[in-house]
């Protein structure tokens, strides 16, 4: 079974691939499941219907998903492709820990098959930037990061994965922070994610990335199966035709080389178990 549960379209700031399209050339290459994710990060980006003037980064709107017409749209596909592929509805939620109470607004108001959870901004300020980063350590933002992460699993719940977990490493250009360093923290973020029944998505878009390890790192992955981790999903972090259902059967072999038994898609937010 080939799946991809990682996937933008036109309603991300960031993407202008066509959804039809995305479904067309899903199934063209063989996936059987996907899921849309489309990214919602408050704090820095407004809702369609915030009543303020939405911003323009490089030529597309700064904003939100449009909910109703981003629901409608997956509807349609649903309706119009189902002899041919699954498609489930989700979203990517950049969660800090000010934000939750509109995450949680926004959980309520639709149906969800499936939701990432994505430490995408800390004190409202990106990683791809540098922002972020900028006037610390290397010590002091890789710890940052993560005790963000940390919060907001302890007190946010509505969700199904941890997206990209060390997120932080595709932007740290002092280079890799070693993980020793970092292990007491991320355990106790997995510790919480197991016992809420949630859990990760190993993020093939490290092959584009250029980074030496897989998103998240082998150690993360190691470490979350010797805590009894096993649910993990399977994404690409496609946002462009080329980065579709990308290095899914790497993926699979990967997961089986550490023990994994399973990877899982979702229905209504309940994971679904499928051999490897």
């Amino acid at each position: 079974m080939l799946v991809d549960y990682h996937v933008h379209t036109e309603f991300s700031d960031d993407s202008i691939y066509n959804m039809e399209d995305v479904v067309k050339d899903a199934i063209k290459i063989g996936i059987n499941e996907i899921c849309f994710t489309d990214h919602v990060d408050y704090g820095i980006k407004y809702d369609w219907d915030c009543g303020h003037n939405i911003p323009y980064r490089n030529g597309e709107p700064f904003a939100n998903v449009n909910y109703t017409k981003y629901i409608s749209k997956i509807t349609q596909m649903q309706q119009k492709y189902h002899t041919q592929i699954a498609i489930k509805i989700g979203l990517e939620f950049g969660v800090q820990m000010h934000t939750i109470p509109q995450y949680q607004k926004l959980f309520q108001n639709y149906n969800f098959d499936f939701i990432i959870l994505s430490i995408h901004q800390v004190e409202d300020k990106e990683f791809w930037t540098q922002d972020f980063q900028k006037g610390k350590t290397q010590k002091q933002y890789n710890e940052r990061y993560y005790e963000e992460m940390f919060n907001v699993v302890k007190n946010y719940k509505n969700y199904s994965v941890l997206g990209h977990m060390d997120l932080i490493t595709r932007y740290d250009e002092a280079g890799i922070y070693p993980f020793e360093k970092i292990k007491p923290i991320i355990e106790e973020i997995l510790k919480i994610v197991i016992a809420d029944g949630k859990g990760i998505e190993l993020n093939t878009s490290y092959h584009r990335y250029h980074l030496k390890d897989t998103t998240p790192c082998i150690e993360i992955l190691k470490l979350y199966r010797e805590l009894g981790g096993n649910i993990i999903t399977l994404g690409s972090d496609s946002h462009k035709p080329e980065h579709l259902g990308a290095y899914m059967q790497e993926a699979k072999t990967i997961l089986k080389a550490l023990g994994f038994k399973h990877f899982c898609t979702y229905q209504a937010m309940q994971p679904i178990y499928h051999n490897l």
